[in-house]
Formats: structure tokens, C-alpha cells, sequence
């Protein structure tokens, strides 16, 4: 008699069973005992599970860690902001400065739309305050990312610009480059969107039998590469490709661009100009465009953030609030509204001693980043070990140069020429060779 033990090992649990085996014709064959262990496990646990990859306990702990200091952070800000509150007369010691009770939402949020507008009583001053507190919004450098020989490109001062002469995005960059300014700002995805249907819509004009709507549908959210196998397979059109350097067919790009926009072109280039146009619609983040696209309506409507909410929750009382993230500036310009409308009301409190205090310290205070430079590490070719004198210890540290970041240029610009130079040419029948110097330079300005 043989004892065998038999193990089952699936994704998410292990089966066993101990049993007797017979080695003869007198022996019979027995089950001893059996069970299953089951291994509860997460979606993406599993997945990960199947494609062999390690657990990574460290991210897992990251996350939870900065929920807790977000966490922390925010108590500490709401208590040294009911501390000034009450230190200066706003709010007292017996304010409610929670929401309680039914459609005690509904009620702030009027309050607070309001508040931009006409006056309201301090307490409850104090308690819009409170509310602005809680969500700041998302801190980008998008709104003004761009200066150019002293200009700086302001995205909403674009997105107005566009409205008020009726542009589209390739009308503006066309006219920036013609006048010899070479950045390209970014656009708001909402504008971006509208260009794409102007020129579909004056493509279908004339070949109303290529550009359908049910083909634009289907354009939607797909990448650069997809889209161009899409016109050629299912809209039979080859898109056309402009010769000459980098900057020469950028410029043709957008010339072709603003001319579509305003009329019918041949499909080829008409194809060319709607497959980078979509590649620049779905390469930016979805969740930058959507926060991007609500700044924009507070900026053409002239709306504080709490306006914008009260109007969707005023017009279906069952409007989903969450997850709506604003820029961190259109709370700030909040904030200034609201508090300029009641400053002139309540001139002895609201003070700009103490206005500069909640906003600056501590509603929208946020410490710079850490330097970052020590991660960097140190050229293998000029550094060398040099003896120090610490706390009376001698040390020998490695000093010398930084090499460059990849965020660099410089490398950047290194790691292109050193793909080219390690390119190799095989054609049948020849040996492999390599590129010229005349290829590389093609290649390196294509």
C-alpha cells in the first residue's frame, strides 16, 4: 500500500487529497482525506498572478501612506482654519461648522454660490470657507506653460481667442507660425474636439459618401496607428505624407489643418490632417481634458466653482458631484471672489492681513517639492574617491560631475544618435552594413 499525496494548485485556490493506492490485487484503494484551500484574491491580484509577476508590497504601502498624511493634512488645515475663524470673530465656539441634517448640501452649496455675489452673514462666511477647504482642486502648471519672447501662452487666454474670432486650434498655431513663433501651445480637448467635427463636416460636404457619421464614431478614442490602418482598410484612403525637415512639414501640417477648416480638400491630405489631429485629442490624459474642459466653462460663464455645482444640483436636485475635479486656480479665484464681495461689507473683519493668512498659509499652502538631484548619479569617467574629514572620522566619498538626466535634452539628443549609430542595414545577398553619415542626419531630422 502506497500513500500519494495529490495536489490540484489553481489560480485562486489549491485542491489535495491524501489516499491509499493499492500495490496488489488483495489491496484496495482508499481515500484518506481530502479538502480545498482557497486563496481569496483580487482582481488584479490574480491577473498579476497569471503573468508571473512579483508581488510589489511597497506600492501597495505608498498608497495607503499618502492617503493617511492627505488625510492628516487636511485635519491640520481645517484646525488651524476654525482657530483663525474664531480667533478673529468670524465663527464662535458653539458654530456648527459640520453638515448636518437633511439637504444640509444642497443648502451650503447655495450658500457659497451666493456668497460670490451678494452678502451673507459671517458665520456662515466661515462656514463657505470650511467648504472651500475641503476639496482645492488639482494643481497644474497648464494654464500658462508657454513664454515666448516675453509672451506668455496662456491656454484660457487661447481657448478665448479661439471663440472670439471663431479659430480652431490649426487656424492659431498656422498664424503663430507664419509670424515665425515656433511653440505650440496646448489646447483645451473640448476645442480640439470641435476642430476634428468642423473639418469632418466640410470633408462630407464633398465626398459625402467617405466622411459618414457612423465612420466618425468610430474614430473615437483611437491611437494614431489605429486610426490611419482605419482610413486605409475601411475608408479605402492612403493619408498623405509631407516631405522636408521636421519643421518645414509641421508647417505644412497646419497650414493643410487651417485650410480644412474651412473648406473641402483632397482626401489624402484630408486624412493626414485628421489622423495627427486625433493622435492629439487621445494622447493627452482624459482626466487632465475633462478638468481642463470644466475650467473653461467657469472662465466663459463667468461662474465660481460653487455657482457651477449649485446650478447642476439647482436644475436635477440628483446630479453626481463627485469626482468633478476643478484646477486649484479656480478654487483660488473662488476664494478671491467671495471673499472681495464680502470684504466690502464686513471691512473691520476681513481684513488683507488676515486674508492673506487663510489663503496663503493655510488653505492653499503647499510646500515646494523635495530637490530631487541627489538620485542623480555621478559621471563614471570624471569621478574619482576623495578623502573627508567628518566628525573627526576620516571618509572616502565619490565626488566629481552629475551625469545628465533623462529628462535632458542633451541625452535625450545622445540616445538618438546612438540608436542611429548602432542601426544596421541587411538586404539579401549583402553583407549588413551600416548607415552613412547623410542617412543618420536624414533620420535625425525626419
Amino acid at each position: 500500500m502506497k500513500k500519494v499525496l495529490g495536489l490540484d494548485l489553481g489560480t485562486t485556490s489549491i485542491g489535495w487529497a491524501l489516499v491509499h493506492e493499492a500495490t496488489s490485487e488483495s489491496e484496495k484503494s482508499e481515500i484518506l482525506k481530502m479538502g480545498v484551500r482557497v486563496i481569496p484574491l483580487t482582481t488584479d491580484e490574480q491577473n498579476n498572478f497569471e503573468a508571473g509577476r512579483s508581488i510589489t508590497t511597497n506600492a501597495e504601502r505608498t498608497l495607503k501612506r499618502g492617503a493617511r498624511r492627505n488625510l492628516q493634512r487636511y485635519k491640520l488645515r481645517r484646525k488651524n482654519l476654525i482657530s483663525a475663524l474664531i480667533k478673529n470673530g468670524i465663527i464662535h465656539n458653539n458654530t456648527i461648522v459640520a453638515e448636518e441634517g437633511k439637504g444640509s448640501t444642497h443648502s451650503l452649496l447655495e450658500l457659497r454660490a451666493k456668497a460670490a455675489e451678494e452678502k451673507i452673514p459671517l458665520e456662515d462666511f466661515g462656514r463657505v470657507l470650511l467648504s472651500i477647504n475641503k476639496k482645492r482642486g488639482y494643481k497644474s502648471n497648464r494654464k500658462a506653460n508657454t513664454e515666448e519672447e516675453g509672451e506668455v501662452v496662456d491656454s484660457m487666454g487661447i481657448a478665448k481667442l479661439l471663440n472670439k474670432n471663431n479659430w480652431t486650434p490649426g487656424q492659431f498655431v498656422h498664424h503663430r507660425l507664419e509670424e515665425g513663433k515656433g511653440s505650440i501651445p496646448e489646447f483645451y480637448r473640448s476645442d480640439l474636439r470641435n476642430e476634428f467635427d468642423r473639418i469632418w463636416r466640410n470633408q462630407s460636404t464633398k465626398y459625402p459618401q467617405i466622411f459618414t457619421d457612423p465612420h466618425r464614431k468610430d474614430l473615437e478614442g483611437k491611437n494614431k496607428k489605429d486610426t490611419v490602418d482605419y482610413f486605409r482598410r475601411k475608408m479605402s484612403i492612403t493619408r498623405a505624407e509631407f516631405k522636408g525637415k521636421r519643421q518645414e512639414k509641421l508647417a505644412e501640417l497646419y497650414k493643410w489643418r487651417a485650410k480644412a477648416a474651412i473648406e473641402a480638400i483632397e482626401p489624402d491630405i484630408a486624412a493626414e490632417v485628421l489622423v495627427e489631429l486625433n493622435n492629439q485629442i487621445n494622447s493627452s490624459s482624459d482626466y487632465l481634458g475633462q478638468i481642463g474642459d470644466r475650467s473653461k466653462i467657469l472662465a466663459f460663464n463667468n461662474y465660481t466653482v460653487g455657482q457651477y455645482l449649485h446650478k447642476q444640483i439647482k436644475s436635477n436636485p440628483n446630479t453626481r458631484l463627485k469626482n468633478q475635479v476643478f484646477y486649484r486656480q479656480d478654487y483660488e479665484d473662488e476664494f478671491d471672489k467671495i471673499w472681495d464681495t464680502q470684504a466690502k461689507y464686513y471691512p473691520q473683519q476681513l481684513t488683507d492681513e488676515l486674508r492673506e493668512e487663510i489663503k496663503d498659509v493655510v488653505i492653499f499652502y503647499q510646500r515646494p517639492l523635495k530637490s530631487q538631484k541627489g538620485l542623480i548619479s555621478l559621471c563614471e569617467f570624471e569621478s574619482e574617491e576623495k578623502e573627508i574629514n567628518v566628525n573627526g572620522k576620516t571618509k572616502k566619498q565619490r565626488m566629481g560631475p552629475r551625469v545628465a538626466p533623462k529628462s535632458s535634452p542633451v541625452f535625450q539628443e545622445f540616445k538618438v544618435w546612438q540608436v542611429l549609430n548602432n542601426v544596421e542595414i541587411m538586404v539579401e545577398g549583402d553583407s549588413p552594413r551600416r548607415l552613412t553619415l547623410e542617412e543618420k542626419e536624414k533620420l535625425y531630422d525626419a
